[in-house]
């Protein structure tokens, strides 16, 4: 008889267990001045007003945006492990080097154990523990804003009038070289390219966004960056095509990453502008309808 009882209180805890798990949504932010409160997952002044949609249960993840990227890594890593495990599932949205700061996440603690948390995080951005670990985290998928993970020429040529240490992590040769860009633990990561991009034309090659080619926020393979354009531009080295497709000249793209929208308009540029602006709309309104 207290056999079966026993037997019945554990089926009941771990029903109880399923049926609390909670979904949620992180945002991790690019390069910044550092105004935004590292492990506060409140604070969304980097992205625009907290009132806008963006996702089931959304939280900032915030950290010093001048720093290198292994050194603050931490801060996304903290956030993970509060609100990606113990049964919970995140889907994540990304802008610029957040791209970085994920897949580096990723591919060098994806397959580490966890701690599982209570996703209640201190003032630090740091949740308790709640007993038991897990290998890496519960990923539903990375929605990518003009990401960065493959370096942009602003940095190769010191066109950043200040000279953080993330300037030097943006290199492209030192962003493509980081980590393996592959291991992604089989999460997909949804590309949004812009290409609303005058300024820089004669730095950034092919099509960009005023601060990212297509070649990094179309997740392309390689060591180095290549020039790459929307359909019908004679003047580049290839198409960045949709979906998982390999470029025109036959570049292919990271595992597991895919180009959810090519900007063929030159609609977005790579700035928030303080209101969800520029090709962060387009992932905002794509993480509003689908993170659930």
């Amino acid at each position: 008889m207290n056999t079966f009882i026993r037997a019945v209180a554990v089926t009941a805890a771990l029903v109880g267990a399923e049926a609390s798990a909670t979904n949620y949504t992180l945002w991790i932010h690019g390069k910044n001045d550092n105004k935004t409160q590292g492990g506060n997952h409140a604070d969304f002044s980097y992205w625009g007003p907290s009132s806008a949609a963006a996702g089931v249960n959304k939280k900032a993840v915030n950290w010093n945006g001048t720093q290198r990227i292994s050194v603050e890594n931490y801060r996304v890593r903290d956030a993970l492990d509060c609100y990606c495990t113990n049964g919970n599932w995140c889907y994540v949205a990304v802008h610029s080097a957040g791209d970085l700061q994920i897949g580096y996440a990723l591919s060098m603690y994806g397959g580490s154990a966890r701690n599982k948390k209570d996703a209640r995080p201190n003032s630090s951005g740091v949740c308790g523990d709640v007993g038991g670990t897990q290998t890496g985290w519960n990923i539903k998928w990375v929605d990518v804003a003009s990401g960065a993970s493959g370096g942009s020429e602003l940095a190769d040529k010191g066109e950043w009038a200040v000279k953080d240490p993330l300037v030097s992590d943006l290199v492209t040769t030192t962003a493509r070289a980081m980590y393996n860009h592959n291991t992604t633990r089989s999460v997909w990561f949804y590309n949004f390219a812009g290409s609303k991009g005058t300024l820089y034309s004669g730095i950034l090659p092919g099509q960009d966004d005023e601060a990212v080619s297509y070649h990094s926020t179309g997740g392309v393979s390689g060591s180095s960056g290549a020039s790459l354009c929307n359909p019908g531009d004679l003047f580049c080295g290839g198409t960045l095509n949709t979906g998982t497709s390999a470029c025109s000249s036959g570049q292919a793209k990271w595992s597991y990453h895919s180009v959810k929208l090519r900007d063929d308009n030159e609609a977005y540029d790579h700035h928030a502008a303080g209101n969800w602006a520029g090709i962060i709309a387009p992932v905002r309104a794509d993480v509003a309808t689908n993170a659930k």
